[in-house]
């Protein structure tokens, strides 16, 4: 007889990014400065090495950690970049662009309006992460933004 596999309904409470990067203390500043972020946890090794911490911004917990080469756990600046975004929905994307520059982020894509019905911007920060800035200004069907898509490759 073979075995079956057990159903269980599995409930998904949240999504978290963990951020790996050198230098966790300088970010953890920046984050502050860049968007306002509260330090929640801290976990710090002797020698300063931060092993843990939780941030908020705004309802959302990003966690975060220093590089541990010795793990495998690497961030961008040792990789050669990002390989994913964050993406902070907000009421004024200009705002933070220029909130975040402030603070030394480097502006990758300049705020616009986009085919999709937001006004966006991407910003890289000081250690290359990158961040996606949404502020909804239209509502666009799928079926809209898809013809818009394509009018956009034509």
């Amino acid at each position: 007889m073979s075995e079956q596999p057990v159903q269980q309904n599995v409930v998904i409470k949240d999504v978290r990014p963990y951020l790996r990067l050198r230098r966790a203390a300088e970010a953890i500043d920046f984050y502050i400065r860049a968007f306002g972020a509260e330090e929640v946890l801290r976990l710090t090794e002797p020698g300063g090495r931060i092993g843990h911490a939780e941030i908020r911004i705004g309802p959302a917990t990003v966690y975060l950690a220093d590089e541990y080469p010795e793990f495998g756990i690497r961030g961008p600046e040792s990789l050669g970049g990002a390989t994913s975004a964050l993406q902070l929905d907000v009421d004024q994307v200009d705002a933070l662009v220029e909130r975040a520059s402030q603070a030394g982020a480097t502006i990758v894509r300049p705020p616009g309006d986009e085919f999709y019905g937001q006004r966006a911007a991407v910003v890289r920060d000081p250690f290359g992460h990158e961040w996606m800035f949404a502020q909804t200004i239209e509502a666009v069907s799928p079926e809209e933004m898809q013809r818009r898509f394509e009018a956009l490759l034509e």
